[in-house]
């Protein structure tokens, strides 16, 4: 992908009307781009930071049926979950695999209590099954989870749920999407909506965040995919729409390996306060979380709370050997969850929230789609684009996408630590045998390659250290500490591919190291 050619694609367009134009480069908005594009729409999707700036960076890094919907009672939640899990899998397998989770028991009644439900959640996947759940004895639940708190453990029940790179996944997803068509531009804000003398919306306005460059876009479909920032966009066609979005703050730590030491994660359903804890293995790191708090406003770098730090740390304490400390901890991410508002419902309990996804069309014609899990993005897609067709009388086409492989499909699983780059990783190996320096790890802590960062600038519209950091690479999140050391040497090889100046460099290492620091505690 090359910016410059995709800012161009817009200036091309012209007064011609793109048919479905896409506020929010998220999971979402992503998602909707792929299903608009291989049914054959013009399509353009805009995000005004960088893709999945926001909460598509910061999940849980599952992909899952949801066990706790299950206990809700939000069986078709769980059923469309389990087959999303299952299609995903299949479409992008150098990105999502299978990770065994164990529920510790350490009360009589647990094993046989979570191994009918868990059972129940095998039967809901049909054939779309990770592996079957067992309840396991003492001293296999200590063969998978070395490191767990012995004292009064009985045993475990192991369920299969699904694991991913979330930003990896989402790039791949814009790239396919840029495969089959579509125009996609980060740093690119919708500043104006647009209506024609009927009073619908027909268009917007963009501006090119690094230029300033705007330009007036026609569409025969708005559709708002800007997740936590829902309602403002909303607001932009309807100044008095009502709240739609009642956030939800959700925070990980990031510990090292040893905490966990095991390719089996834990899963806590139900701790002292009623929300779910998990403990998981993730490139080579062990990641705690989550906590779901309501916040009062959204944005783009929250901060996790003294109270939902110290709540992590003290109920991981109660189920691993080692008990983590603020020490111990390497990097802290927080994500917002834009959670439909209940109906007269108790907007301080969160956790009580649906996940389903929510279509709501107001009356100026923009299409908005809110809600979901990363999970399910993709059926959230096309519920999506069968909505904005009828909406922008576009000709009728099927949805392709349970089907289509994501960009980077590859079934090899001898890539290494390249092995999410999937049919890309020949490329970055080519970057790295063609020169020594590229072919170096930027730090030891971190299993990156310097090519890397030649690639996410050349080929996946990396444009600062942020992006190159937190999401083409994930360092940021693994270990602030290490990203802040590399930021220079990241800043020079950035720098060389897009041709920027001295000034450049030190004004993006000191944003960074200044943006880095919120991610370690304080």
């Amino acid at each position: 992908m090359n910016r410059e050619a995709m800012m161009q694609a817009v200036r091309a367009q012209g007064s011609e009307p793109w048919d479905i134009v896409i506020i929010g480069g998220g999971a979402t908005g992503a998602g909707v781009a792929v299903d608009a594009a291989t049914r054959g729409y013009k399509t353009l999707l805009v995000e005004r930071e960088d893709f999945g700036k926001g909460t598509s960076s910061r999940s849980t890094k599952l992909v899952h049926g949801g066990v706790r919907y299950l206990e809700q009672g939000n069986i078709s939640l769980v059923m469309e979950a389990l087959k999303e899990r299952g299609l995903l899998r299949a479409n992008a397998p150098h990105l999502v695999h299978d990770m065994p989770f164990v529920v510790p028991n350490y009360e009589w009644w647990e094993a046989p209590f979570y191994g009918i439900g868990m059972k129940v959640y095998d039967l809901l996947a049909t054939k779309y099954s990770f592996g079957k759940s067992r309840i396991l004895s003492r001293e296999e639940t200590l063969q998978r989870l070395p490191t767990i708190a012995q004292e009064g453990l009985r045993g475990g029940v192991v369920y299969h749920d699904g694991q991913f790179d979330d930003t990896r996944l989402l790039t791949h997803l814009v790239m396919t999407a840029a495969d089959h068509g579509a125009t996609v531009l980060n740093y690119c804000s919708a500043v104006e909506l647009l209506r024609g003398d009927d009073g619908f919306l027909n268009g917007i306005v963009v501006e090119d965040r690094e230029s300033g460059e705007r330009i007036r876009v026609q569409a025969k479909c708005v559709v708002n995919a800007t997740g936590i920032f829902t309602d403002e966009t909303r607001r932009m066609a309807e100044p008095a729409a009502t709240t739609m979005v009642s956030p939800s703050q959700g925070i990980h730590l990031v510990l090292e390996k040893s905490f966990l030491r095991a390719e089996t994660a834990i899963m806590v359903p139900r701790t002292s306060d009623g929300r779910v804890l998990f403990a998981i293995p993730w490139h080579g790191h062990t990641v705690v979380g989550t906590t779901d708090t309501p916040i009062d406003a959204p944005s783009y770098e929250p901060l996790p709370l003294e109270e939902e730090i110290a709540f992590v740390l003290d109920t991981a304490g109660e189920y691993l050997s080692r008990k983590p400390t603020r020490e111990d901890i390497l990097s802290i991410y927080v994500g917002i969850r834009p959670l439909v508002k209940a109906a007269g419902g108790d907007g301080n309990k969160t956790s009580s929230l649906s996940r389903d996804h929510t279509i709501h069309i107001d009356g100026s014609g923009l299409l908005t789609i809110v809600g979901g899990k990363w999970t399910t993005y993709r059926h959230m897609a096309e519920d999506t684009v069968n909505h904005a067709a009828t909406l922008g009388h576009l000709p009728d086409a099927p949805c392709t996408t349970a089907t289509l492989r994501v960009h980077g499909w590859s079934d090899a699983q001898d890539l290494g630590e390249l092995l999410v780059y999937g049919a890309d990783a020949a490329g970055v190996r080519a970057l790295a045998d063609a020169s020594p320096e590229l072919a170096e790890k930027l730090h030891p802590a971190l299993p990156y390659l310097a090519a890397e960062i030649v690639w996410a600038a050349r080929e996946e519209m990396s444009r600062t250290l942020d992006d190159a950091l937190s999401r083409r690479t994930r360092a940021l999140l693994l270990n602030a500490r290490a990203a802040i050391a590399i930021a220079p040497k990241v800043a020079e090889l950035m720098a060389k591919e897009l041709g920027r100046d001295e000034a450049w460099k030190r004004e993006q290492v000191d944003a960074f190291k200044t943006l880095a620091q919120q991610y370690l505690p304080q």
